[in-house]
């Protein structure tokens, strides 16, 4: 099973709030998921990150694919950095 760690769309009509979950690849974007990771809240000023780190780096580390934007949301919330300490360990 390929599973991929992406963004899940929640929210109003024109106010939207993201999740951040581990999903199977072939399922549709707000359908089943695995497990939540965090969430994503783009209309707060300034925008909330919120993300397991420990989760994040257990998904990565099982082999799992991360989307652009969850890419880009990690680099910000510092899990890529984390996951370097710990190789160098």
């Amino acid at each position: 099973m390929a599973t991929k760690i992406r963004m899940k769309r929640m929210g109003a009509k024109k106010a939207p709030f993201y999740r951040i979950v581990v999903a199977d690849s072939r399922s549709p974007r707000d359908g089943r998921f695995i497990e939540e990771l965090g969430y994503y809240d783009p209309l707060k000023k300034p925008s909330v990150i919120k993300v397991d780190v420990e989760k994040a780096r257990d998904w990565l580390s099982k082999g799992a694919q991360v989307s652009e934007t969850v890419k880009s949301l990690f680099q910000k919330s510092g899990v890529y950095e984390k996951t370097a300490e710990q190789g160098q360990e």
